[in-house]
């Protein structure tokens, strides 16, 4: 699959990329990560790809998927999702993980999730399926996805020859680090608010 997945981008070039990112926002089967961080490695110097555009690129494709998945949770609906999300990875198991996650943590599941496997491809419809304001999701689908998009690119284009290696550890270890950064980002903000409510008392 992968080697299929690299041939296209080959033929393709930055087309090929923003399909790809887009397809598995959606939930398409590709190792989003694993593209972005190889796409990184060739844009060293005499590589194939420009750092930037392959990062505006990407961008792009990944906040088409974004886009799409919250209009596709938004009018079809969780029945839906739930009798034909199999066809794009959408397990009732997955799609009841990151409703926890979504319940407890709000939009800030949808800045994070892109870091965290098995739930990125979920929260964007569960934000159309909730009914979330398009205008709110776009901000944190938004800064989410250039974090996310500039993390891994970066990385690739810095580690390139280590690259396999390294991805190894960082996608093992790396959602866990979000997720604790964004527990430790809302108990401060539910801390500061509290503080706050106290003194205005």
């Amino acid at each position: 699959m992968k080697e299929v997945i690299f041939e296209f981008i080959n033929q393709y070039g930055y087309i090929a990329l923003y399909i790809l990112l887009s397809a598995g926002i959606v939930g398409v089967p590709v190792p989003d990560e694993t593209l972005m961080a190889v796409v990184g490695s060739l844009t060293a110097p005499g590589g194939p790809f420009k750092f930037t555009t392959a990062l505006i690129v990407i961008y792009a494709g990944t906040m088409t998927g974004m886009i799409v998945s919250y209009v596709l949770g938004h009018r079809v609906g969780k029945p839906l999702l739930y009798r034909y999300g199999k066809w794009f990875k959408l397990t009732p198991a997955r799609i009841e993980k990151a409703e926890g996650w979504f319940q407890k943590y709000g939009l800030w599941t949808v800045f994070f999730g892109y870091f965290v496997p098995g739930v990125r491809h979920f929260t964007c419809y569960l934000s159309g399926v909730s009914g979330v304001k398009f205008y709110k999701y776009l901000f944190y689908a938004g800064t989410g996805a250039m974090l996310w998009c500039t993390t891994f690119l970066t990385l690739g284009h810095f580690i390139g020859r280590n690259l396999d290696s390294m991805f190894e550890l960082i996608h093992k270890y790396m959602g866990m680090s979000f997720l604790i950064l964004a527990v430790a980002a809302i108990a401060g903000a539910w801390i500061y608010i509290r503080f706050r409510k106290r003194k205005t008392v």
